[in-house]
């Protein structure tokens, strides 16, 4: 049977209104002095003398990162359906992580966060991610000043995925390679950002592909991915392969289930009340 244009548009979960959207590009704008500052900050400024209180500093994106999920929840008026979806896909990401516990990059949770982004859209995407990371932190014991950074990283990730092109008219091997090429990015791209959060706490004389504040920006910049191909490169290369691989094979089952678990939800439908019959 032909499916109708109707039931092949999806579903918004979690819509981006005015107040989240003002929250999520606070966030976004914290989050990127937080994981950028040591290439913003001029060459031996005061900034890199509070290297080692940053960590704490930045905890503070968890309080906005908290309001973001407040704020797209309480604006999009979302049932407990759609709330109930939210907790099953974070939860089962939450129990995906600890899976590979990140030997060799094997982190089947990135897969599920970029096939729920495409599905649920944007807005679900980004509070699906740090959901999902959160709770994971939970379950692993995980939690730390760089709790923040991942939720962030990981909100990051999954929104990404919601703006894909074509949601409603893309479909079959042509969305799975667009998928898995964009899944293969992101995790290099996660792997770099999270990279960004440690790095500046090395000792620069502990090595010569530490942060050095003293040094100019095209020199720490080399330190820097002299840092993540020391460090870094073996597992963002299993973490894109990975996501790349469950993306084709488990991909279109996938797909088929979240769409059809949204459209049967019908998360935007208002609900109305009919008077009883005489």
């Amino acid at each position: 049977m032909a499916t109708s244009p109707t039931d092949r548009r999806q579903a918004r979960a979690v819509r981006l209104g005015p107040r989240s959207l003002t929250a999520l590009a606070l966030v976004s704008a914290v989050g990127v002095a937080g994981f950028g500052w040591p290439f913003l900050a001029p060459p031996g400024s005061q900034i890199g003398a509070h290297a080692q209180d940053a960590p704490w500093l930045f905890a503070g994106l968890l309080v906005l990162l908290v309001a973001v999920v407040a704020a797209a929840i309480s604006e999009s008026g979302l049932g407990p359906k759609a709330v109930a979806m939210l907790g099953v896909l974070a939860a089962t990401g939450a129990a995906l992580r600890p899976i590979g516990a990140g030997t060799a990059g094997i982190e089947p949770m990135f897969f599920l966060m970029v096939l729920s982004g495409r599905v649920l859209g944007p807005g679900f995407g980004f509070v699906l991610g740090s959901v999902t990371m959160f709770a994971s932190a939970l379950l692993t014991g995980g939690v730390g000043p760089w709790l923040p950074f991942q939720m962030l990283a990981m909100g990051w990730f999954a929104m990404g995925a919601g703006l894909l092109p074509g949601p409603d008219r893309l479909r079959g091997r042509t969305e799975l390679a667009m998928l898995a090429g964009y899944g293969f990015l992101a995790a290099f791209a996660y792997g770099t950002v999270m990279n960004m959060a440690g790095w500046p706490f090395m000792s620069a004389l502990a090595s010569n592909v530490a942060f050095d504040p003293h040094a100019p920006l095209a020199a720490n910049l080399a330190r820097f991915v002299a840092y993540c191909v020391a460090t870094s490169l073996g597992w963002d290369l299993g973490r894109a392969l990975v996501t790349v691989v469950l993306t084709l094979v488990l991909g279109p089952a996938v797909l088929r289930a979240l769409r059809r678990a949204t459209r049967r939800a019908a998360f935007e439908t208002p609900v109305t009340f009919e008077p009883p019959r005489q």
